[in-house]
């Protein structure tokens, strides 16, 4: 096994301006040992990695990390900037940066030493003699964790470095307390811990559960708390958020047990330290495994970066939430905004997550009922929505009859959409809890005739009563059935009061208004909202502002029959929504050498998800290079809405891009506004990357020639 860092892979003067030139810096001195072997490839890994959540850390560390197909061993090289590189951090630029490479199956030992890095970067010596070290191969060997009297032949001057000295002394005076000697094989110097707050050492990934925290229950005087922390990579985040809730916990005198959810696999929680738990803290942005575990308990779910950042306050506020007898049901892992009401963000952001909770329940049940729907009219033609029910008339050689079956299986598919969407909207607010009173006050949405906008409202209202319930102070002895009985039963009065007798009228009467705007747009009007439409769905690529767009077409056709405006509306949705990938791939195929060879196969794949309608597919461009593609995308999506409104093209379908064309009205027409939108989308994205300035430095390219960053900066362009 070769060491994970060398004197080869350290920069103590590294000159990048931006955390893309700093990424690649220290890549290129992976790729000159052999560690990485496609440039651009892993550059891009980086970035996908860095576009999910900044990588910058308060105390000016910097950690950009991903695992890569492109990665040979795992790998860790360091920088040091004397300006500072912004990699994100509330507090500024970090002048310390750690690339961390992992291959896409890493063993666990190399993961386990690149754990045990994240937690030595909470440790202040450890930075500080980073701060000051004078060689590389110091550097190195301070990183490698090695004492000076014991480093490799390369590390003469690290035996000669003070900075180096100087921690391995605080190391060893650790393990003089702790009766442990230091291992030579991962950083040292971390501050002693309590048996009741030792991290249990991660088992291998596959292996069988065993117990963490053997250590004895803690000491009933002291308050206790259970945390799970992870992250998507699970290399660095996971093991420095632990560090900083065990170091944060000792400072309060709090009995703190951590369970970290990294690469490395995880040692679970001793069932017994859990049902000793007073509080519970979550630090995550992956889906905690075994999360009903803590079920019953006051818990505060968080990013994983809170717990880096801010460990006293989520310490704080467990307490506070144990002594008000705030307790949390418990909950299925794995929903898109599972941590939807972070208390760090701020109400309007909640409040986006929360709708768009309900949006992307409500998406499936769109795509299906109104394919089906779609299907129906095809087959049936447009008197079908008035075919007797299949129950009573049902003939096996008659294409009517299955027409008809369709139709009526999409309206009853359709009939869940209101009640979805609100159901799954307070469950973003309030978890399970929130289920019940949701469903009950979307199904009442649709009898009073108040529609989309109801259960826009019906979500909300739900949410909102159930986790007003959750603050009240509850007797141990009730706890139990809240969630079961007490929960659903107010709630759900609650809600259906306030929905029948108090807002449900004047909410259909703005659904109804709305509708009739609608249907009243002609001529200039209905242009001008194809536009508008086809920036939106243009903009962020699947992202909230797109899923508006999308949510207020298919709102307009969510019903047995359709306004012709309404169909109108979707069309240019879709179309326009079809123009991002398709663009790309068409820029990729005319002007290959612009794009990296990622990009390019990239783009042979844009082509398919274009044409199915799936925005996301030009998100790898977008994260690339999003000066050139974002506003270049959002001209051919106007194009593209407002060609397809002065058509007249209509669709009842809420999905399937190009393969529901048989079911659009004027289709020739409409592939027409699809072809305009994605020729200039194409054509100023070729034309704004053909504006680049080469450089001198870039690395040279799979195909001989320099290619592009994986951030889009400045680049050597093939004529």
């Amino acid at each position: 096994m070769s060491e994970m860092i060398t004197a080869e892979l350290v920069d103590l003067d590294l000159s990048a301006d931006t955390k893309e030139a700093a990424a690649r810096s220290l890549a290129e001195r992976m790729v000159a040992q052999g560690r990485v072997t496609d440039l651009e490839g892993f550059l891009a890994d980086v970035a996908a990695r860095e576009a999910q959540m900044p990588t910058g850390l308060d105390g000016g560390i910097g950690i950009p990390h991903c695992r890569s197909a492109h990665v040979t061993e795992p790998t860790l090289a360091f920088g040091r900037s004397a300006a500072g590189v912004d990699f994100g951090a509330p507090d500024g630029p970090a002048d310390l940066i750690f690339l961390i490479a992992a291959p896409a199956g890493a063993d666990d030992a190399h993961l386990t030493i690149l754990s045990s890095l994240a937690r030595q970067l909470m440790n202040a010596d450890f930075t500080s003699a980073l701060r000051s070290v004078r060689e590389v191969a110091a550097a190195a060997a301070l990183i490698r964790g090695e004492e000076p009297d014991r480093a490799p032949a390369e590390g003469a001057s690290a035996r000669k470095d003070p900075a180096v000295a100087s921690v391995a002394a605080s190391a060893d005076a650790t393990a003089a307390d702790t009766g442990t000697a230091p291992t030579g094989t991962a950083p040292t110097g971390t501050p002693s811990a309590p048996a009741a707050t030792a991290q249990a050492p991660s088992a291998p990934a596959g292996s069988a559960p065993e117990t963490a925290a053997s250590a004895p229950v803690p000491d009933a005087a002291a308050f206790r708390i259970v945390a799970v922390t992870s992250c998507p990579t699970g290399i660095a985040h996971t093991y420095m958020a632990a560090e900083s809730l065990e170091n944060a916990g000792r400072e309060a005198g709090v009995e703190l047990v951590v369970e970290t959810q990294g690469s490395a696999g995880f040692t679970r929680l001793d069932p017994a330290v859990i049902a000793a738990a007073d509080g519970v803290i979550l630090a995550h942005d992956v889906p905690v495994r075994d999360k009903d575990r803590f079920a019953g308990k006051p818990t505060v779910d968080v990013g994983v970066k809170a717990g880096i950042n801010r460990p006293a306050e989520l310490i704080t506020e467990v307490r506070g939430k144990a002594q008000r007898g705030e307790v949390t049901s418990g909950s299925a892992p794995g929903t898109p905004v599972e941590r939807a009401g972070d208390s760090s963000e701020g109400y309007g952001t909640r409040l986006r997550k929360w709708l768009m909770s309900g949006v992307s329940y409500m998406v499936p049940f769109v795509a299906a009922g109104g394919l089906l729907i779609a299907l129906g009219f095809a087959i049936g033609g447009y008197e079908i929505n008035k075919a007797p029910s299949v129950m009573d008339h049902f003939v096996w050689t008659q294409a009517d009859s299955w027409g008809a079956l369709l139709f009526q299986i999409g309206g009853v598919a359709f009939g869940f959409l209101v009640p979805v969407l609100a159901g799954y909207i307070a469950y973003g607010m309030a978890d399970r809890p929130g289920l019940v009173p949701g469903f009950v006050g979307g199904a009442i949405s649709l009898t009073v005739n108040a529609g989309f906008l109801g259960g826009l409202a019906a979500g909300l209202i739900a949410g909102g009563v159930v986790m007003a319930i959750q603050k009240v102070r509850i007797p141990a002895a009730l706890r139990g059935i809240m969630p079961v009985v007490v929960i659903p039963l107010i709630s759900s009065a609650v809600v259906g009061f306030l929905m029948f007798v108090v807002i449900g009228k004047p909410i259909a009467e703005a659904q109804k208004g709305m509708t009739d705007w609608l249907n009243g747009l002609t001529g200039t009007n209905a242009v001008l909202l194809g536009a508008l439409l086809g920036l939106m769905m243009c903009f962020d690529l699947g992202g909230p502002v797109n899923k508006v767009a999308y949510a207020f077409a298919t709102a307009g056709i969510a019903v047995a029959d359709p306004s012709d405006s309404a169909m109108k509306v979707m069309a240019a949705v879709m179309a326009a929504g079809m123009v991002p990938p398709l663009a790309m791939a068409l820029a990729t195929t005319v002007r290959g050498k612009l794009f990296t060879r990622t990009e390019r196969e990239n783009g042979k794949a844009a082509w398919v998800l274009g044409a199915s309608f799936i925005s996301e597919g030009a998100i790898p461009f977008a994260a690339a290079d999003p000066l050139r593609v974002i506003p270049s995308s959002m001209v051919g999506g106007a194009i593209t809405g407002a060609l397809s409104m002065a058509f007249g093209a209509t669709l009842r379908a809420p999905h399937g891009g190009i393969f529901v064309v048989p079911l659009i009205g004027n289709p020739f027409l409409y592939l027409v506004a699809i072809a305009a939108g994605v020729c200039v989308t194409a054509a100023l994205v070729v034309v704004l990357k053909g504006l680049r300035k080469p450089v001198t430095d870039a690395a040279p390219g799979a195909d001989g020639g320099a290619t592009a960053t994986a951030a889009g900066r400045k680049q050597p362009v093939a004529a």
